[in-house]
């Protein structure tokens, strides 16, 4: 494997993951905002919590590389149905690129799903017989 292969995997975890990190963060300090927004989209703000620890802790997940697999099959559920509730509004152009771009996400971590966490991964320390 070249060096950049190598780099490519961590790096790409962290670019495919620091979004959702840091909008969970966000959704914290902007608490208020974000859970009435949800209730006029029509989603019950008592899941925002939910929302927030998948964001966060799943986005940490994927840039350690640590339940690598778990956390991008949670997440793009996550994008998919973030996409089909708050962007499904195709008469709004903006709203259909928010929508494609919650879809390609998905499409990103479907592709760890399926391939796995790559290089520099704490997956790759722990052997699934030592859980």
């Amino acid at each position: 494997m070249n060096k950049l292969q190598l780099l490519a995997a961590p790096l790409g975890r962290l670019l495919l993951a620091m979004m959702f990190f840091m909008a969970g963060l966000n959704k914290i300090s902007n608490f208020a905002g974000t859970q009435a927004y949800m209730e006029a989209m029509g989603v019950p703000g008592a899941l925002l919590p939910l929302a927030i620890a998948l964001e966060v802790l799943g986005g940490l997940a994927i840039i350690l590389g640590w339940q690598t697999k778990l956390a991008a099959l949670a997440l793009a559920g996550f994008s998919v149905v973030s996409a089909a509730i708050f962007h499904a509004d195709f008469s709004n152009q903006a709203e259909m690129t928010s929508f494609m771009k919650n879809v390609t996400i998905a499409g990103g971590f479907l592709l760890l799903v399926a391939h796995g966490q790559g290089s520099y991964a704490m997956d790759n320390r722990v052997k699934p017989s030592q859980l």
